[in-house]
């Protein structure tokens, strides 16, 4: 069918009118895109100069949405690391200022006890009595040290843990009755229920080792307490440890921060300690698939409850 002129021409027309339409509409794109791109390099200017709770403000069917979401995802894990490191760095800080005061503490008190030992200042009953509290004073500071350790090593990068599929419950009492003489030495009842039952789980028997030894270390150390409990249970596919005591208890407000590093309860429990051990403990038992929680009341009880996935 042909057209004539005049229907060319209206076609023109309105081929010129769309066009123009296109165009008005385009460059209100291009303004909004240019505007939000400046919005954008303001705000990244704005987290560059230490201001990380700047976000990228962005309509969900904006054009520039999905660009705005990845930026501003990008900005929060920017300020998340930042805090991460400023509270590396100042952890380092604190734990330097208490190596120096909980080594140099220990280590001063012993070399003067056996320094009287040896001089003869101190003789007979007496002079035993100074060796054996510098012998005490030598394991505190051989405990502080291993904890100490065992938080550089577990923070490194190197550090790897051995996974393999083990009988859970004789290795605990394997671990447990190496702990028997000293409840005897201090005189602290115990009552060790581990079922004959078979417990097949995931872990490293190392890591594993060192999350019983730090929490029975912290009831010896920390609770004051008299009895020590414990015991170890199947739940929903999980196996649970429970290690309790009957000694001073943890405040509700100190239950929340216990396993934060170098954190201390001052208020009923000793102050000595690095503040690390549950810290390590925690660490241990997550990277083993597992959690650990606690539960106290002031002068009744404290129990620190491990669980690890049955296999």
């Amino acid at each position: 069918m042909k057209m004539d002129a005049k229907t060319i021409i209206l076609l023109l027309l309105l081929l010129s009118i769309a066009l123009l339409l296109f165009s008005i509409v385009a460059f209100s794109k291009l303004g909004h895109v240019r505007r939000s791109l400046k919005d954008i390099e303001e705000t990244l200017e704005d987290v560059q100069n230490g201001n990380g709770n700047r976000k990228i403000l962005v309509k969900p069917h904006d054009v520039m949405a999905p660009l705005v979401y990845k930026l501003n995802e990008i900005v929060y894990d920017y300020e998340s690391k930042l805090l991460s490191l400023k509270k590396a760095d100042e952890t380092s800080k604190q734990l330097m200022t208490n190596l120096s005061h909980d080594v140099r503490t220990p280590l001063t008190t012993l070399i003067g006890y056996m320094d009287a030992a040896h001089s003869g200042i101190v003789i007979g009953q007496e002079r035993e009595e100074y060796i054996e509290i510098a012998r005490l004073r030598a394991y505190d500071l051989k405990d502080y040290i291993d904890v100490l350790f065992d938080w550089f090593r577990f923070n490194s990068d190197e550090f790897t843990l051995s996974i393999e599929s083990v009988e859970i419950s004789e290795l605990s009492r394997n671990i447990l009755k190496d702990w028997i003489p000293i409840f005897c030495e201090k005189k602290l009842d115990f009552e060790i229920d581990i079922p004959e039952k078979r417990f097949m789980v995931n872990l490293d028997p190392d890591g594993y080792s060192r999350v019983i030894n730090n929490l029975v270390q912290n009831v010896i150390a920390h609770s004051q307490a008299s009895q020590i409990k414990i015991t170890m249970s199947e739940y929903s596919k999980m196996v649970l440890l429970s290690v309790e005591d009957n000694g001073v208890g943890i405040a509700k407000e100190n239950l929340q921060y216990i396993f934060e590093r170098l954190y201390k309860c001052d208020k009923g429990r000793s102050a000595k300690g690095s503040g690390l051990g549950l810290s390590i403990v925690a660490q241990m038992v997550e990277r083993m698939g597992g959690s650990i929680s606690v539960q106290s009341d002031i002068g009744k009880y404290t129990v620190f409850t491990v669980s690890l996935p049955l296999i």
